[in-house]
């Protein structure tokens, strides 16, 4: 019997199993690393995103009053007799049942984002209505990760609505909203 014939292969192939677990080993580190800072990098796309989401909204919001210095004031629920609360009409126009000052009658706001709003003392429709952006925007981002996902740039025109007893308007623009987005 020849002996290298048996021992060759049994060396190569010892080798090669050791080469391949120290580059295994070598690569699971590298990936580790590089998803760490592909993490670090997410994380501060996401923090920029909401510092230019805020500049925006205060650009925007500053535009908005160089063009109609007055139209914010003309529209203010105190300047125009509101009518009271009619619990019938708002659930005959809107198809659901509404109960008075329900911030969840606003597209884009459920029991979690109206828990925030509470427990920002923002009760009521009136409240959300005088609400900025930027400070909706800061409320969302305390409560975390999942709530910092919505965008509130409407629900102050939609709680306004609501309560001026707007209905109609109110289901016609909602329809045309996107989880209370443009």
């Amino acid at each position: 019997m020849n002996l290298p014939y048996i021992i060759l292969p049994i060396f190569i192939g010892l080798v090669c199993g050791i080469l391949g677990f120290v580059l295994g080993k070598r690569s699971t580190k590298d990936y580790k690393s590089l998803a760490k800072v592909l993490q670090e990098d997410l994380d501060t796309c996401k923090a920029n995103t909401k510092n230019l989401m805020t500049k925006v909204l205060s650009l925007e919001n500053e535009l908005l009053s160089k063009a109609t210095p007055y139209a914010a004031k003309s529209f203010k629920p105190y300047s125009v007799p509101v009518p009271e609360f009619d619990n019938e009409l708002a659930t005959k126009i809107m198809g659901k049942r509404i109960r008075e000052n329900d911030l969840k009658i606003v597209e884009g706001i459920g029991p979690k984002v109206e828990f925030l709003l509470n427990e920002a003392k923002i009760t009521s429709w009136y409240a959300l209505s005088e609400a900025d952006t930027a400070q909706l925007f800061a409320i969302l981002d305390a409560g975390g990760e999942n709530s910092a996902i919505h965008n509130p740039s409407t629900w102050s025109k939609q709680a306004l609505l609501a309560y001026n007893g707007k209905w109609e308007d109110l289901k016609d623009w909602q329809e045309s909203l996107l989880g209370g987005k443009e």
